[in-house]
């Protein structure tokens, strides 16, 4: 069977990019090997070769990473002990697994987000689908028989000896920042999405405008969130090379009260959200409580949808969601559909713009999502447990943009 992925294929996403190590053509066969298995255990009638060919560079990516403790799988397990209490979303972790070298759990992890996130047909796919366990267990154990003779990779070599403060290290964590960020088996994927929707500009696809898309990418590096915990590019490094999160200085929010604030809880009995089936009633709220010109029609953008949620915040002001109203199931939301939010309530943590990261926050410290599930199962469980995971994942800078 020939190869699936070409030489220069698997370079590119090498951190010593376009340098070649001896190292090499080991990794190069290896990630061959696994589509090669992929393809043999019928994973071709269900995707592309081109998602084939992604999955198993990421987790050659991740077997390279290990084999060297390059620290990037190192620092997401403990990026997420520091955030959820646990090391790998999705799974239990049993006693033999050890940290931060190869473990199953962390191959069934790695294809079902590789996958996800690659494949639209397959986005809200069920990280405990029959098919992706099979595939994950088929080659974690090739990994596992290879795992105490693997050579450790040259080119994984990438934070040792930096410093994230020493401005004489600055332009070598330049570097890998941009690695990071274009071509990280653990980075990457989660920034698909996000590419195609800058690729969807037709000037930026001209082959003459090649030096636009090269500015919007480094744009999109310097402000947007990356990864499967959306963290920004500097928050990444620092974690990498410090081993722990880099601490948020405190917004200053000031003392000043948004105006929106006081005339929407006085009309509330001040709770900050408000529920309406139909354009027409929220724009009376609008008119008759916020005091907004009369025999006017407000966010007209929004007309033609229903299941309206306004939201206000003390110092930012309001915002709106629309479609989202009856799968929150708040006490105060005369609109919630159950029937209708088991069915529903799972795109607003995976459909990007949908429902507001402020409001989606909320949902989640009052626990107003309870029937979202991955589409087709009736685990709410997993959802319930992973909710803040899984908004990342999926939606980054609209939810974690901030």
């Amino acid at each position: 069977m020939d190869n699936l992925i070409s030489k220069q294929d698997f370079l590119a996403w090498q951190p010593n990019y376009p340098n070649i190590t001896e190292t090499d053509p080991y990794y190069w066969e290896l990630a061959n090997t696994l589509a090669r298995e992929a393809q043999k255990a019928g994973v071709r009638a269900l995707v592309p070769d081109s998602v084939i060919k992604r999955m198993a560079l990421c987790v050659t990516g991740y077997f390279q990473d290990i084999a060297s403790d390059s620290g990037i799988w190192r620092s997401f397990i403990e990026a997420n002990r520091a955030l959820y209490g646990w090391s790998v979303p999705f799974h239990s972790i049993p006693e033999e697994y050890v940290d931060y070298e190869l473990n199953r759990e962390d191959v069934r992890f790695l294809v079902w987000y590789s996958l996800a996130m690659s494949y639209e047909d397959m986005r809200d796919i069920y990280p405990h689908d029959s098919k992706v366990l099979e595939l994950a267990d088929i080659w974690y154990e090739h990994l596992e028989r290879i795992y105490e003779e693997a050579p450790a990779p040259e080119s994984y070599n990438i934070s040792r000896g930096l410093d994230f403060n020493d401005n004489d290290d600055s332009k070598e964590i330049y570097h890998l920042g941009q690695w990071l960020f274009l071509h990280c088996y653990l980075l990457t994927p989660a920034f698909a999405l996000s590419l195609g929707e800058i690729l969807s500009d037709p000037e930026i696809r001209k082959p003459e405008n090649f030096s636009l898309l090269h500015d919007r990418l480094e744009q999109s590096m310097m402000q947007d969130p990356t990864g499967p915990l959306a963290l920004f590019i500097p928050e990444w490094l620092y974690l990498i090379l410090n081993g722990k999160l880099l601490k948020k200085k405190e917004e200053n929010v000031g003392e000043e009260i948004h105006p929106y604030y006081k005339k929407f809880t006085k009309a509330t009995d001040g709770k900050i959200l408000a529920f309406f089936d139909t354009y027409e009633s929220m724009n009376r709220f609008f008119i008759e409580k916020l005091g907004w010109e009369a025999g006017e029609e407000h966010l007209p953008m929004m007309k033609g949808s229903t299941d309206f949620v306004l939201m206000v915040n003390k110092h930012k002001g309001m915002l709106a969601a629309r479609n989202v109203a009856k799968c929150i199931a708040s006490p105060d939301n005369p609109y919630y559909d159950r029937e209708y939010a088991e069915s529903h309530a799972f795109e607003l943590l995976s459909v990007r713009g949908l429902c507001p990261g402020d409001l989606l926050k909320v949902i989640f410290e009052n626990n107003w999502l309870p029937d979202a599930r991955f589409p087709g199962t009736d685990d709410t469980k997993l959802v319930a447990d992973n909710h803040d995971f899984i908004a990342r994942c999926y939606l980054q800078q609209y939810y974690h943009g901030d």
